[in-house]
């Protein structure tokens, strides 16, 4: 039986790449996010990946369509097909066609597909999945989580320049600041600068307003701040969690490991960014009583941003052939 053919627009990107990796049982056309003529040869680590240029037929004639690339190639493919398109950069999330989806943390859907499905940002995924797991066992009363955003979420751009300003600084030469606009190596920053095209403060209204969308006002939602971190990949967040009676403490790590978490007690070290690369799920270490606090729980959250969300838009895509 014939594989579902899955278009990329955006083949060459983090996103892009992870799709290839993943989507084993579709069909999978890759696309540059450029509409010259010829093809774009990739290079993925030791893998070569050849890119077709934005393709009207291929867009056409694809079972599910994915966009992974900038603005400019998802609103040409926007105007190429009218439905089963899942984003996963959330451009389109003011398409008025567009619907959010997560379904790693999202009660499952009785409706019709929409016509566009929007990936909700992984760190909304994250933490949706994470507060109802808890909720469900100890109602919440507050919580504040400190959201540490990487560099991969700004795509190949942003690794690039993160690791040519830990170079430069290390030779003691002036840094590039295209992507960041001010010196993102070795820093922990609240706001990036003010003519960088990204906006950590954009970044954090995303996964407030994603996240408001997934838990359905079914918990109190959480004080959220995002500060961008010197690192390449994956997402870490801190998590304060006051409950409305003290909690047992081993019921919450049996609740949270029965949830699918991967749980890390006091004998494993705390789960990071680099060890959770290219790892399914979500890790959750260095679980410990607020000492001030008895109500409240402190939780340290790891996951791979790209893995989220890439798995998020599988299983969108897998949905829609059943429909």
């Amino acid at each position: 039986m014939a594989k579902p053919k899955l278009a990329v627009v955006g083949g060459q990107t983090l996103l892009g790449r992870e799709i290839r990796e993943q989507a084993k049982d579709f069909d999978v056309h890759p696309m540059d996010t450029t509409d010259d003529e010829g093809k774009t040869l990739v290079r993925d680590s030791d893998d070569l990946a050849l890119m077709s240029p934005l393709d009207r037929k291929i867009i056409e004639s694809a079972a599910v369509v994915m966009l992974a690339g900038d603005l400019e190639s998802t609103a040409k493919a926007r105007k190429m097909r009218a439905r089963d398109l899942i984003d996963l950069t959330g451009i389109l999330e003011i398409d008025p066609t567009s619907r959010l989806r997560s379904p790693l943390s999202e009660t499952p859907l009785a409706t019709k597909p929409a016509p566009v499905e929007v990936i909700a940002h992984p760190a909304a995924t994250m933490l949706a999945l994470f507060l109802q797991s808890l909720e469900a066992a100890f109602p919440i009363t507050l919580s504040v989580i400190n959201v540490f955003h990487p560099a991969s979420e700004f795509g190949t751009p942003g690794i690039t320049e993160l690791q040519q300003q830990t170079v430069a600084l290390l030779s003691f030469q002036p840094v590039i600041k295209k992507v960041f606009d001010t010196q993102a190596a070795f820093a922990m920053l609240a706001r990036l600068g003010e003519d960088s095209p990204n906006k950590i403060e954009k970044i954090e209204r995303r996964i407030e307003n994603n996240l408001a969308s997934l838990i359905k006002a079914t918990l109190p939602m959480p004080s959220l701040r995002v500060s961008q971190a010197p690192v390449f990949h994956g997402l870490s967040a801190s998590a304060w969690v006051e409950f409305k009676a003290a909690p047992d403490l081993k019921r919450i790590l049996s609740i949270l490991g029965k949830a699918g978490f991967d749980m890390r007690d006091s004998s494993l070290e705390p789960p990071n960014n680099v060890g959770i690369a290219n790892q399914d799920g979500i890790a959750i270490g260095a679980v410990e009583t607020d000492r001030n606090n008895p109500r409240a729980i402190w939780f340290w959250l790891a996951a791979d941003n790209h893995r989220i969300t890439v798995t998020n838009a599988l299983m969108v895509a897998r949905e829609r052939l059943k429909s």
